[in-house]
């Protein structure tokens, strides 16, 4: 395995690293304080071609593969989680649906606007009653002349108020369970398509969800994405395709959170030494960087395998549970760490915490991902 960047991605990584500690978090408070991304921000983004990650060169986009968009993500990462949300969850599974299971003349209609950001794309799977049990979907799609008619209630869809392209899954074929769904690409100007209530969250300041409301939605039949009756392997292919990604980002958050720790412990004064000499801190500090470094290694060695084309549902689910629950103990600790300053609001550790939280459970929750985990083992040893 090797995790070598190639000299255009280490450029391409210098690059976003100084916009995202030169602007971005410049603006970071403002982001937390008015729940919105400057629109400069996120302009500056597609000049840097962030919203093509994913996205071959073909139709736009920056063509590089999952050790080279780790090494992105990671510095994307270390800024406000609502900004790097919105990047994410475009690039990840708002994009990759289109990109893996789109046939070319989806790929050309979409993924060329989606590359320079002119649209955002999302992902809607969840709702009210299918949330871990994603088979208990009670959208529907029945199939009129040339047309779908699609029906229902999605919910806690990132991005759901700037997005223009949606990847949405319902039922075509309430009889066949599983493979009863299908996927579609969704246009936010098609008819019966509408946005419901934005929700109010505990973190990701910036990054805003909502509901996706159809009322006798009109899709063309040519917007099926992938074959009829697929859409729920496509959504567990999209999910894992994007857990690295969101390992990457969570690095870059705990890396953040290191830097900061650093920094406060060799500064605050504490019974006439720097807390860092204590070692009540430094163990706390080791802990940190011990997990970090563990989620690095892990990080790139599923990136690596997915650019190789290796099965990665275990390691990715593995991924996922590790860096979610590595990215909750940095920060926990490092609020510990920084005391009663780390829970004021005027400083980052009390933002990056309330953000960690999430990370255990969108995209699959941790305990999900033991579910998957364990189901891969059970057919491995029964081989």
């Amino acid at each position: 395995m090797d995790f070598r960047l190639s000299e255009d991605i280490q450029f391409l990584k210098e690059n976003v690293r100084d916009f995202v500690q030169t602007e971005v978090e410049a603006v970071a408070m403002q982001i937390e304080e008015e729940n919105e991304i400057p629109e400069r921000i996120i302009n500056m983004s597609k000049e840097l071609g962030l919203f093509g990650l994913s996205i071959p060169e073909e139709f736009g986009g920056l063509g590089i593969g999952m050790v080279g968009k780790c090494a992105l993500y990671e510095e994307i990462g270390a800024t406000h989680n609502g900004y790097t949300t919105l990047i994410g969850a475009h690039t990840g599974i708002g994009t990759v649906g289109i990109v893996e299971m789109g046939n070319e003349e989806q790929k050309r209609k979409y993924l060329l606007a989606m590359a320079t950001g002119e649209k955002i794309g999302a992902f809607a799977l969840t709702e009210p009653s299918a949330g871990s049990n994603a088979t208990n979907l009670k959208s529907t799609a029945v199939k009129k002349g040339d047309k779908y008619i699609l029906n229902g209630t999605k919910h806690y869809i990132t991005n759901a108020t700037e997005a223009d392209v949606f990847t949405v899954m319902a039922v075509t074929d309430p009889s066949k369970g599983a493979k009863g769904i299908t996927s579609f690409i969704i246009e936010k100007d098609f008819p019966g398509f509408q946005i419901g209530a934005v929700e109010k969250k505990m973190g990701l300041r910036g990054s805003h969800s909502a509901e996706v409301i159809m009322e006798d939605c009109e899709v063309p039949i040519q917007n099926v994405l992938g074959e009829v009756g697929s859409g729920y392997v496509n959504a567990l292919k999209i999910l894992a395709n994007g857990r690295a990604g969101l390992a990457a980002r969570n690095l870059g958050s705990c890396q953040k959170l290191l830097d900061l720790t650093m920094s406060y412990a060799k500064e605050r004064i504490q019974f006439g030494v720097p807390i860092i000499e204590h070692q009540a801190i430094a163990h706390m500090i080791a802990e940190m960087a011990l997990d970090i470094e563990a989620l690095r290694s892990f990080t790139y060695r599923v990136a690596w395998m997915v650019d190789e084309k290796v099965n990665v549902i275990k390691e990715a689910a593995m991924l996922k549970l590790f860096g979610s629950e590595v990215y909750n103990r940095v920060a926990d600790k490092a609020l510990q760490v920084h005391g009663g300053i780390g829970y004021i609001s005027d400083f980052p550790i009390e933002r990056f915490y309330r953000d960690a939280r999430i990370t255990r459970i969108y995209e699959g929750t941790s305990e999900i991902q033991k579910n998957i985990i364990s189901g891969q083992l059970i057919k491995e040893y029964s081989r």
